[in-house]
């Protein structure tokens, strides 16, 4: 197993290329099912979630061919319909398999899926509307039994709350139904804009993109010719890169983003003292002469992201005087705020919230322990700042979704390598 070393207290400088946004890929790759033809994917991020989905499909018949960052790949030949245990249980987002195959099919069954530990993300809200579209679910041995042997049916969803993932599904779900699909609360991430701009542009017509209602028509279990694309910038990792800029109090630009993605990101540095300069694809950060306190609440875009929650706890560690984080979205998501106190950090938690409170308390470099993807992230910006060495164990984590995280922190004069724990 792989662990990072950190040596803290040097400054960053220089660009940074954001790679291609790993919860746009996912749901896009499961969306191949849906198509009548092979495909090119380009800006395809190289993170194990995305050779994870990818061995999935492989299992479950698809052909694909990946150079670099260009993925081609056929799901035209796709004739298995079970997603496995022994994949799905690493990576939550094996769920999105579940609507494609079954409004192709007309069956599935899919392993109840794993993935980060941060709290109950239940698969219920997705279950219940392909009920309300036809299908027959049960729950057997582990697995996901969904059947309709008719095909799906349109119908009108409203989610009881908002769902990326649940939101996706459906989208896909809805592509080859019968009749017309109403979804009301979905999200709006630009993650789900994408993949129903793909549809779209394979000849789905799908009205309200970006809004919180969408309506689909179906196509009647015809596949959809798709046209090749390319991936949209992972705007968390360019908010994570910022704010190793801004923890380091350095001038960094982040390209190949599109800043119209990080508008609460970029309105919390700003707010923190930093400033920004926004061009098409790039934006630059400007060290603060002061950095401010925040208060932070996290809700679904365009609000601030769960998603940046913990690099901006890691962030207010270097504020002059008390911020404060309010966790709305899920309730197990300070798991890293324990091993932040193992290096020195001031943080109080009390049910949702976190109070943090800042200079002059400095960090210091310690053993730490990542606990999910974001925390991971998190551990590495304090290290960065840390008097001395940080060891942080547990990084698989960090790898199901950053792309050459320390060769990119490297070129920007991080201290930082990875080594075999012994």
């Amino acid at each position: 197993m792989d662990y990072l070393k950190v040596i803290g207290k040097k400054k960053l400088n220089g660009s940074v290329k954001i790679s291609g946004a790993k919860n746009a890929a996912l749901p896009l790759l499961a969306s191949t099912i849906l198509s009548s033809n092979s495909i090119k994917i380009s800006n395809l991020p190289d993170v194990v979630d995305i050779n994870t989905l990818l061995k999935l499909l492989e299992m479950l018949g698809s052909t694909y061919n990946k150079n670099n960052n260009i993925l081609t790949i056929d799901s035209t030949t796709v004739d298995q319909t079970k997603a496995t245990y022994d994949i799905v249980k690493t990576m939550r987002a094996s769920i999105l398999v579940l609507g494609p195959l079954l409004t192709r099919f007309g069956h599935c069954e899919v392993s109840l899926p794993g993935g980060c530990a941060i709290g109950q993300r239940p698969v219920d809200l997705h279950l219940k509307a392909l009920e309300q579209m036809g299908a027959t679910i049960e729950i057997k041995n582990g697995y996901i039994e969904a059947k309709a042997p008719q095909g799906l049916q349109g119908a009108t969803i409203v989610f009881d709350k908002i769902t990326v993932t649940g939101t996706e599904n459906i989208v896909m779900a809805a592509a080859l139904a019968s009749g017309v699909t109403t979804i009301v609360n979905a999200a709006r991430e630009p993650e789900v804009v994408q993949l129903c701009e793909v549809l779209q542009d394979a000849g789905l017509q799908i009205d309200g993109i970006g809004s919180n209602t969408l309506k689909i028509v179906g196509s009647n279990k015809k596949l959809l010719p798709f046209k090749d694309f390319k991936i949209i910038p992972d705007r968390i990792e360019a908010g994570t890169y910022l704010c190793a800029g801004a923890i380091t109090n350095s001038i960094l630009k982040v390209e190949n983003v599109e800043p119209a993605h990080l508008e609460a990101v970029l309105s919390k540095l700003e707010e923190m003292g930093f400033s920004v300069l926004i061009e098409e694809n790039n934006i630059t950060l400007l060290p603060a002469n002061k950095v401010k306190t925040v208060n932070i609440v996290t809700t679904e875009y365009p609000g601030f992201p769960t998603d940046m929650q913990a690099q901006f706890m890691a962030l207010s560690t270097m504020a002059d005087g008390v911020s404060i984080i309010d966790e709305k979205l899920f309730e197990n998501r300070f798991m890293h705020v324990s091993e932040l106190i193992r290096m020195g950090a001031d943080i109080t938690l009390n049910g949702t919230v976190a109070t943090i409170k800042g200079t002059p308390k400095e960090l210091y470099g310690a053993d730490v322990m990542a606990t999910d993807l974001r925390a991971s992230s998190a551990l590495v910006l304090a290290a960065l700042v840390a008097n001395g060495e940080t060891n942080i164990h547990r990084i698989y984590h960090l790898d199901r979704g950053y792309d050459k995280l320390e060769e990119k922190l490297t070129n920007l004069g991080a201290n930082i390598t990875r080594d075999k724990e012994k």
